[in-house]
């Protein structure tokens, strides 16, 4: 019976840090690898960034959602393909994409300064698949993002897979906005970054 309880008495506190370890990572945080360059120079491709699944989805915070059913384009998605983008544009924004890269959000410029002019510019408009349903893009168009959804883009606007292509991404999608550690030099132009 004394080595019973021996052995319950370590068990059991395994048991408690491993429950909450999994309840922690289910509804709190979690750890996600970033694949491709959509987001360079912010992020790299296989870099590793936090997930925080409770923050606050803001104007230019970097998201990751789930794309299975978002992106309709891609063929090669699976249940658990998930995307890492800016957000640009929350519910209810009005936003104009002009043919110079200059992105409006409700008649106000945004600064866009956690990517150069070039990367602004280039490939910008130069689209690879038609723009998407409900998306209107190059100078004197606008739309509108819809309740419950949002409007993100790459950082490397040329090269990225975004809502220019498959429109909007519903709030039930996004698992959370993505943290980098504070000895990151890019740690400002990702972590609760808001500045438009």
């Amino acid at each position: 019976m004394k080595i019973v309880k021996e052995i319950f008495s370590w068990i059991l506190p395994i048991a408690i840090g491993l429950l909450i370890a999994l309840i922690v990572k289910q509804f709190w945080f979690g750890i996600v690898k970033v694949d491709g360059t959509s987001m360079y120079p912010t992020l790299q491709n296989d870099e590793r960034v936090m997930l925080l699944k409770q923050s606050k989805i803001k104007h230019n915070t970097v998201i990751v959602f789930n794309a299975y059913g978002v992106d309709k384009n891609n063929q090669a998605i699976t249940k658990s393909t998930k995307y890492v983008k800016r957000v640009i544009g929350i519910p209810g924004d009005t936003i104009e994409y002009r043919n110079n890269g200059q992105l409006y959000v409700n008649g106000k410029k945004m600064s866009q300064s956690y990517i150069t002019k070039s990367q602004r510019t280039a490939g910008t408009l130069t689209l690879i698949l038609k723009e998407a349903t409900g998306v209107k893009l190059g100078t004197g168009n606008s739309f509108t993002v819809p309740k419950g959804k949002y409007f993100v883009l790459g950082d490397n606007r040329k090269d990225s897979n975004d809502s220019r292509y498959y429109g909007f991404v519903p709030k039930g999608k996004i698992d959370g906005v993505v943290k980098v550690p504070f000895w990151n030099s890019k740690k400002a132009l990702v972590n609760s970054y808001s500045n438009n």
